[in-house]
């Protein structure tokens, strides 16, 4: 969902299994609210969710908190820099403006950041389509999805013009690989290079805060990791 997935590795120093199960639950509801939105996808979602033991009750709580709330949702786009500069896009629906931007703001000064001015961050950043697949990219695979319209490839996530997204995502199916997500996410045009784990994890443990508030959809937060 946030386009940060490269990063899971570095975060297994916050391996109590209470906080891994919770950040599974974070991420499979958020597939299945973005399934909902888009009209697509709901029941591979819900499968998703069942695979990692997520409760019937929690999934048939969350639809009908949804169903409930969709009529009064706003969409909403919050720009900002977090700690060490690293610039953030947040993508919301909500149906209290103040009160999500009271709680963004909070996010942001608690790990000492700054909320923006619309247009202050976005211009860094290009949207794309991403596929996360199951398992790392097969070598011998990655020509065909070249073929297919892949423009970049990291361990398990494949990039791509929103263009050439549904294609590609059919390619990878057609050729026996597992689609775990695909959509069109952000990617900074010039990350900040951060120069350890602590400084990563930092972002990472931000990033998780945003994503567990029910308003926000997508977190994208431009940076990179350099190892000294």
């Amino acid at each position: 969902m946030s386009g940060h997935s490269k990063w899971s590795n570095i975060k297994n120093r916050k391996g109590a299994q209470d906080k891994k199960r919770s950040a599974v639950f974070t991420r499979a509801s958020k597939n299945i609210l973005t399934a909902i939105r888009d009209g697509v996808g709901l029941k591979a979602a819900i499968e998703k969710a069942k695979e990692v033991n997520m409760p019937k009750e929690n999934i048939d709580r969350l639809i009908a908190k949804f169903e409930a709330r969709k009529a009064n949702l706003v969409a909403m786009t919050m720009e900002g820099y977090g700690p060490f500069g690293v610039p953030m896009v947040i993508e919301l629906e909500t149906d209290n403006k103040n009160r999500i931007l009271g709680e963004i703001k909070l996010i942001f000064r608690n790990y000492g950041g700054n909320l923006g001015e619309n247009n202050s961050v976005m211009f860094q950043f290009r949207r794309v389509g991403e596929v996360e697949l199951e398992n790392n990219i097969p070598e011998d695979k990655e020509l065909d999805l070249i073929d297919a319209g892949a423009i970049d490839f990291d361990s398990n996530i494949i990039l791509v013009e929103p263009s050439d997204l549904d294609s590609l995502v059919k390619k990878i199916k057609d050729i026996g690989l597992e689609v775990i997500r695909s959509g069109l996410v952000l990617r900074s045009n010039n990350p900040i290079i951060l120069n350890s784990k602590e400084e990563v994890g930092k972002i990472m443990d931000m990033v998780e805060e945003l994503e567990e508030n029910d308003d926000v959809i997508n977190v994208f937060a431009g940076f990179d990791y350099k190892k000294v």
